[in-house]
């Protein structure tokens, strides 16, 4: 009796690898329901159509023909109507970069849904230079040059910090 060779999914992945492995076998059955061969659109969407355009819309799927893969429509949610009627202007435009990023026709048409998008995780700001030490500020006098002295105070800042 001969044992079959183990098929991809069923192997085992030892040593450090990428997350991007583990990730993409967890989400590629949801993507791949909604048309997308990976999380990739999704992900890159700012990039594809721009920061401007991503700001306001999120594609939702990809809807081929039966049996094929190119000529789909791509569905997207869009936050306002009136950004919708932007969006119908840019169409041919987003088509050829979708287009490009795939690296073939796979999308003809785009669909609109108005809908919220979900919210996005904002930035957070940079945490505010703890107050200089008395004790550093009195070391620090005599330094004339200002660059220096700030410079040295952030170094000062920081070893106070750590011990």
């Amino acid at each position: 009796m001969t044992s079959k060779p183990p098929r991809d999914e069923d192997r085992r992945i030892q040593g450090m690898v990428s997350v991007a492995l583990a990730a993409d076998r967890v989400t590629k059955p949801i993507f791949g329901r909604h048309g997308f061969a990976g999380g990739a659109l999704v992900v890159d969407w700012p990039a594809i159509v721009g920061s401007a355009v991503a700001a306001h819309t999120l594609p939702v799927r990809i809807k081929f023909p039966p049996k094929e893969r190119t000529g789909g429509i791509l569905e997207i949610k869009v936050a306002s109507s009136a950004f919708a009627t932007e969006l119908q202007h840019l169409e041919p435009l987003i088509i050829e970069r979708v287009n490009g990023y795939f690296g073939w026709q796979a999308v003809t048409r785009l669909r609109l849904r108005h809908g919220p998008l979900p919210e996005r995780a904002k930035a957070k700001a940079a945490p505010r230079p703890p107050p200089a030490n008395a004790a550093l500020s009195e070391r620090l006098k005599d330094v004339t040059d200002p660059a220096l002295k700030e410079a040295l105070e952030r170094l000062g800042r920081h070893i106070l910090a750590k011990g």
